[in-house]
């Protein structure tokens, strides 16, 4: 006998479609550009918090990584991963990294040699052989890091590194470059050879790595050197201020030209090659003396031939790092007076990301700062308009110690944030991403081709939004115990897509 319509055998296959289809129906996208449940979220989804939150890592004499030279491949490896990861705990969305402090390099080079700082030898590679700069990357946007790349452009040698020089380095490639002042040995800026080399060496870089900024940092024409007898050595460049002297500069003006020029034309080249790849410069916190009327103190207009107020004023930077490192009463140099003033100056609304000395915490004696300092100064900071974040010098003073700086910072920083975007380098923002919510994972694809460096995540718990990212690699999330989520999809220079929101059954 056969059943009847809709008796036994129909109905297992009914439940199964309405099963199917309310499973589709909680895995497909239901509102795009904020759409809203008047019981389930607000309207319309909040913007991502933005913020600069970076750290330098110094390579030259060892002060951040790594911890020695000569260690083993695997070692260097593990300290770099633990700083990175500390990192992110942290809250910081970028680092800072010393790739070239004198005239060496921290990555694989035809132009100039393996850093001593690395090996212990200079010229010699890392055995097992590895890249740290490709290393560095490729973990740090595995990690959802920007990572940018300090260049020194003039300093040949350090005094911690003088025993072994290898062929390749400028001091036996190019003698003719570099000069000795001080302990120090220096490329001079006015002579075109070696000022093509530490230009050649930055696109270089530029060209083969996967890099997010170019940075430098305030030595340009070095600090001046006193002899025994207190008086001031002169740098000794006038046989190539002689040969250039033409147009009648006088000797100063001359050599800020030199600085001028470098700083223009390593704007220029960078943006022909990557226009996304971000040029910083972080300078000495103070232009001139007078400038504000409170400040007094060192003047790197006449000792480092260093105009940084020009180079923000003709935007040769995509964000300015001055180093503010005094206290914020300090009364000839207030942190808060510098930072108002560079502001001003901030004509092309480039960003402003004030550099803090945050390791004063584990220095002695008159030099040393509690964490309350730096903490004040994030805050201050972040109440003034038209800065939008801080660099930390540098890491070392950031991982876990007595102190407890990281964990200052961490509680500062305890909500992710986004770099603040560059619209000037990249006009499109991506396309809203596909999200799909699956039993117990959300899958979220970019739209098309586009090329996703992050995911900016809203998650609404029926109370608030929660704010998340994510590095762009990473397609599939863990399901959270949420009622709604919007994804938007972030570019290579801060640019977000519309979110998709989606309900969570």
């Amino acid at each position: 006998m056969n059943p009847p319509p809709g008796g036994p055998t129909l109905r297992p296959m009914i439940r199964l479609l309405l099963l199917l289809s309310l499973f589709l129906g909680a895995c497909s996208p239901v509102a795009r550009m904020g759409g809203s449940w008047t019981d389930r979220a607000p309207s319309p989804v909040p913007d991502p918090p933005t913020e600069f939150r970076a750290a330098w890592i110094a390579t030259v004499a060892n002060i951040d990584w790594p911890s020695t030279p000569g260690l083993s491949t695997a070692r260097q490896q593990a300290e770099l991963r633990t700083m990175l990861d500390r990192a992110v705990s942290l809250g910081l969305n970028a680092v800072v990294m010393q790739v070239r402090p004198t005239a060496d390099a921290f990555y694989d080079s035809r132009l100039e040699p393996w850093s001593y700082y690395l090996t212990g030898v200079q010229g010699q590679a890392p055995d097992p052989y590895y890249d740290p700069l490709a290393f560095a990357v490729e973990e740090a946007h595995r990690r959802g890091l920007e990572l940018h790349a300090w260049f020194n452009p003039y300093r040949a040698l350090h005094p911690t590194a003088t025993d072994s020089i290898a062929s390749l380095h400028v001091t036996r490639s190019k003698p003719g470059a570099a000069v000795q002042y001080g302990d120090l040995v220096w490329m001079e800026p006015g002579n075109p050879v070696g000022t093509a080399q530490s230009m050649s060496v930055i696109m270089d870089v530029v060209d083969r790595y996967d890099i997010d900024g170019v940075h430098l940092d305030d030595y340009f024409y070095p600090y001046p050197v006193n002899d025994e007898d207190g008086n001031r050595v002169e740098f000794p460049d006038e046989t190539s201020w002689r040969a250039d002297s033409l147009d009648g500069l006088d000797r100063d003006d001359w050599r800020r030209r030199n600085v001028d020029s470098f700083i223009e034309n390593l704007y220029d080249g960078v943006k022909a090659r990557k226009p996304w790849v971000k040029v910083g410069i972080s300078p000495f916190g103070i232009w001139r003396p007078g400038y504000p009327a409170s400040v007094t103190g060192f003047d790197q207009y006449a000792n480092l031939y260093a105009d940084a107020r020009r180079w923000l004023n003709e935007g040769w930077v995509d964000y300015f790092t001055p180093q503010l490192y005094w206290a914020l009463d300090s009364k000839g140099q207030s942190y808060s007076a510098l930072l108002d003033w560079w502001i001003g100056e901030n004509v092309h609304d480039r960003h402003l990301w004030p550099g803090n000395y945050t390791s004063r915490v584990i220095l002695d004696g008159s030099a040393h700062w509690d964490p309350p300092e730096i903490v004040a100064q994030i805050r201050h900071t972040r109440q003034t308009a038209g800065a939008t974040g801080n660099v930390h010098f540098s890491m070392r003073a950031l991982m876990p110690a007595s102190h407890g700086m990281g964990e200052a910072v961490a509680g500062e920083y305890s909500q992710d944030a986004l770099v603040p975007a560059s619209p000037w380098l990249d006009g499109a923002a991506p396309r809203a991403p596909t999200v799909v919510t699956g039993l117990h994972d959300v899958s979220i694809s970019p739209a098309g081709d586009d090329d996703v460096f992050l995911w900016a995540i809203h998650i609404w718990d029926g109370r608030d939004w929660k704010f998340r990212v994510v590095p762009g690699w990473q397609h599939r999330v863990e399901r959270v115990e949420a009622q709604a989520i919007a994804v938007r999809a972030v570019s290579r220079t801060g640019r977000t897509s519309p979110p998709t929101l989606v309900r969570l059954p």
